[in-house]
């Protein structure tokens, strides 16, 4: 298969894309592919680096402030140009969108030029560029069951996030390497690669509140937080790394997670039953994670504390009453297992061979 895709600016839109083209690359070894990404957002390292051919565009989402729209407008207007190009001198058999606006150009160019198009939408919510895009396609896939509502009827199919295939493949942590013990049970707390300032700054005191608990906690601050929090002093039964390669090895490991409710972290959660409190980001596009944690926690399968919400001993306390309660644990983790699309590569990979064997 001849596969273009494209896909930028956040991991929650790039792994993804990658596992997509995993899945495609052990079903038919002798695939080739090309990434069509920004010139200037995190995949012009993360592709090239996983020996995928990568062609850049200059590409700008478009502003609040009018005057910065001439510059988006005007790459815009150059990128179709150049993905048209792209495209005709590769000849794909499908050309694949992920998410981000860098998807725009490169989908509607495919469709202009006649060749068969798929989006994949990772959040409950769509972005803005999936949902113009959806009339410019042939088929969508969708991470969760809320979000078919939002594109044409049948035309977007559940598919689940491919990043849960991922996640099951990963080995478990050897707890005892991260200097933790293999007789208590663990909660892991993680906001992210870059962690998240606020939240950072709420558990350099809540941290304490855990001495004396008969579990262990591992708080994985992210790069950015790390030295901020190191100043202070916690008891020995809290663990902090700065991060963490590879978190699902981890997770596996994991009795409780208090996480961001970005896509791929969910997707992780439900593929590996991980019970959960999610404190979503306020500071992202139509605060999809909020929806993203919404749809757990109207399943059962989540307890969500919003970060406005944030007071002494709220943490601490919904971790106490989850973590000694093997009821409420066992309910959750069941409520997972009903929302899992646990083959959702595979699942992808199926609709795309339907697509490009429809003439």
């Amino acid at each position: 298969m001849r596969v273009i895709i494209s896909a930028g600016g956040t991991g929650g839109h790039i792994y993804p894309a990658l596992a997509i083209i995993n899945k495609i690359k052990e079903k038919e070894p002798n695939s080739e592919f090309l990434y069509i990404g920004t010139h200037n957002r995190m995949e012009k390292d993360i592709v090239p680096s996983k020996g995928i051919p990568f062609e850049s565009i200059e590409m700008y989402g478009f502003s609040k402030k009018i005057f910065k729209n001439f510059k988006t407008l005007k790459c815009l207007f150059k990128s179709f140009k150049r993905c048209r190009k792209l495209i005709s001198d590769f000849k794909p058999d499908i050309v694949i969108g992920v998410g981000g606006y860098v998807t725009v150009p490169v989908i509607m160019s495919a469709k202009k030029l006649g060749y068969k198009t798929f989006l994949h939408e990772q959040n409950a919510l769509p972005g803005k560029s999936n949902k113009f895009l959806s009339k410019h396609c042939d088929l969508i896939g969708v991470s969760f069951e809320s979000s078919l509502k939002y594109f044409p009827s049948g035309k977007a199919v559940v598919t689940g996030n491919p990043c849960s295939e991922d996640a099951l493949k990963a080995k478990g942590l050897i707890k005892s390497s991260l200097g933790l013990s293999d007789n208590k049970k663990l909660v892991l707390i993680v906001m992210g690669s870059l962690g998240a300032f606020r939240v950072s700054k709420f558990l350099e005191n809540e941290l304490l509140k855990f001495k004396n608990k008969n579990y262990e906690v591992l708080f994985v601050t992210g790069k950015a937080s790390y030295d901020e929090v190191m100043k202070g002093s916690y008891p020995s039964n809290v663990h902090i790394i700065a991060f963490y390669e590879g978190l699902t090895e981890v997770m596996k490991k994991t009795d409780l997670i208090i996480s961001r409710a970005g896509a791929s972290t969910l997707s992780e959660i439900i593929a590996l039953k991980v019970p959960s409190i999610l404190i979503p980001s306020p500071y992202v596009a139509n605060n999809h994670q909020y929806l993203n944690a919404l749809d757990l926690v109207n399943n059962d399968a989540a307890l969500m504390i919003e970060e406005k919400d944030l007071k002494e001993g709220i943490l601490v306390n919904n971790v106490d009453n989850l973590i000694n309660d093997s009821f409420k644990l066992n309910s959750m983790k069941e409520h997972l297992e009903k929302m899992q699309v646990l083959n959702s590569a595979e699942v992808i990979y199926e609709n795309l061979k339907k697509i490009v064997s429809d003439k």
